[in-house]
């Protein structure tokens, strides 16, 4: 089963708030997204599957291939407020969560929110900013709160924060360390279009698309907060069979004994599996967790989780074909 492919069954239609009428709404995430962004599907997938986990996305792509555009088009098609932030080796982490600033007229310090304080916060190249200010987002992520001179502030809900990184410039950068990487539910790889999608593209800027007026461009909310927790309600009742729980631990224990890698996928990275794979079985309009979506999720979800040893890499060996020829492997429950 391919995420990108697969829509599963149509849902039925029901009242607002059902299940039902939840799942076809972000499912109409994908037509709507289609408006800014062209062939990215994948990727709205992945991005829609972390929001029904309550996750974070980590996007990796060169420059120039709709990373931010992708991220504003979902945040317009969900109703929900976005905010990006350009990371950069000056940046101090007040700079996101905010700070305590004087007001002379009324001699009290009073707090001035940061940019985490939205819906969706794309934290652009955020492989270009020091360990310390990686850091502050740790927090956010983790406890969905930031804690400014002592006092916890909570960040809305729902929240996601979408981190892009190049993956061919590493100059000047400051590679994100396995705990830190760990806390991204799902690492999407976003590719060049292919010669169809990017004649699309540019057929399209000259018809006068302009991707700083995504109104424009006929891009309108189709889902909303309460779509959302709606669709949350019913992945958490989709059902998980003690031979899928056993399928997952048995791919991520499988990972720590790969002569290819230095260090295997954690509990929590299995955990993250069999959210994301329940997530995306609730999606294709099913209630219960077949193996084939642990298949579909499991290169997203553990890619980022695994470290290659450096003569593997020499080799040519990745990530992703370390996931693969384990999946070939492990036996699948019937």
């Amino acid at each position: 089963m391919d995420p990108t492919t697969d829509n599963g069954p149509s849902a039925d239609t029901g009242p607002a708030g059902d299940p039902g009428d939840a799942r076809a709404s972000l499912e109409a995430l994908r037509t709507e997204i289609s408006k800014a962004v062209v062939g990215q599907d994948s990727a709205v997938t992945g991005l829609v599957v972390a929001l029904l986990c309550r996750g974070h996305v980590l996007l990796e792509g060169v420059p120039g291939v709709a990373k931010t555009l992708l991220v504003r088009a979902l945040a317009s098609s969900l109703e929900l407020d976005t905010k990006r932030v350009q990371f950069t080796p000056d940046l101090m982490p007040s700079d996101i969560t905010g700070s305590l600033v004087y007001d002379a007229r009324t001699t009290e310090f009073s707090f001035q929110p940061g940019p985490v304080f939205t819906n969706l916060l794309l934290a652009d190249e955020i492989n270009r900013t020091p360990p310390k200010t990686q850091s502050s987002l740790l927090e956010a992520m983790e406890e969905r709160q930031v804690t400014v001179d002592g006092t916890p502030r909570a960040l809305p809900e729902p929240f996601l924060v979408a981190a892009t990184q190049n993956p061919v410039e590493y100059e000047g950068t400051y590679p994100l360390p396995e705990a830190q990487l760990d806390r991204f539910l799902l690492k999407l790889t976003i590719p060049l279009p292919s010669r169809q999608d990017e004649i699309a593209v540019l057929t399209r800027h000259a018809e006068g698309f302009n991707p700083r007026d995504l109104h424009a461009a006929g891009v309108r909310p189709v889902a909303g907060a309460a779509d959302l927790e709606a669709a949350r309600a019913a992945v958490a009742k989709t059902s998980i069979s003690p031979e899928i729980t056993a399928y997952v631990v048995d791919i991520c224990r499988a990972t720590r004994e790969s002569p290819s890698l230095t260090l295997g996928v954690s509990p929590r990275g299995a955990t993250a599996l069999l959210s994301t794979a329940r997530a995306w079985a609730w999606l294709t309009g099913r209630d219960y967790v077949i193996p084939d979506d642990v298949k579909a999720l499991a290169l997203p979800t553990l890619r980022h989780r695994i470290q290659l040893r450096p003569e593997a890499e020499m080799e040519g060996v990745t990530a992703d074909s370390v996931i693969n020829a384990i999946l070939a492997h492990v036996p699948v429950p019937r």
